[in-house]
């Protein structure tokens, strides 16, 4: 007479592979964005062979970005190689309220230059082609953004690059100088029109 399998246990072993996956690592939250691909001919011998270079920005839109390219034979395969390269190069950004940047930057690599302002809530994304996708991935709700020189995406995410890699946050700043976040954030709200006792006292 044939055993009857138990009832559960199979199920149960199956049930928790299946819900396994639902406890990924950090890249379960990945944005990925296709920025620019471009067909590359090489002349060789009996004709051209065609290739695709692809550039990508992913983030996890809270703080964290990176970008990279990938070349192959094949559209989707230079997109995997460019999505690796990107999660492997991907730099953390502090932002202010989560939603915007804590000062302006600006940014050059070869020909292009770009630069950005923070702005108030309700402003968004005020930035286009390349240079979006970089804001966007990272998490950027409201900013103002422009590029000044060369239209070359490869060259406007770099510029990009450099100006966020030089963001610096109060608290960062702070330790820095040995003072305290609220004396820095003090002089900053009170600008120019701060009285002179109160600067001496911020400085000391």
């Amino acid at each position: 007479m044939a055993q009857q399998p138990q009832r559960g246990g199979g199920d149960r072993n199956r049930r928790d592979n299946r819900n396994a996956p639902a406890v990924d690592g950090p890249d379960s939250d990945i944005i990925e964005k296709l920025v620019h691909i471009n067909r590359v001919a090489a002349t060789v011998k009996g004709g051209r062979r065609f290739s695709f270079a692809a550039l990508m920005v992913v983030g996890d839109g809270k703080g964290r970005v990176g970008f990279g390219h990938g070349k192959a034979r094949e559209v989707p395969e230079a997109i995997r190689k460019a999505t690796e390269e990107a999660k492997k190069t991907m730099i953390k950004v502090p932002l202010r309220e989560n939603r915007t940047l804590h000062h302006d930057g600006n940014g050059r690599w070869g020909a292009g230059k770009i630069m950005f302002r923070a702005a108030p809530p309700g402003t968004g994304v005020i930035a286009g082609g390349p240079m979006r996708a970089v804001l966007e991935t990272l998490g950027v709700q409201d900013v103002v953004g422009k590029s000044t020189g060369s239209s070359n995406p490869y060259n406007m995410i770099r510029a990009t690059f450099e100006a966020l890699k030089v963001q610096s946050s109060p608290r960062t700043i702070a330790s820095k100088r040995g003072k305290k976040v609220a004396d820095l954030m003090g002089r900053r709200n009170d600008g120019a029109s701060a009285p002179v006792e109160t600067a001496e006292a911020v400085e000391s």
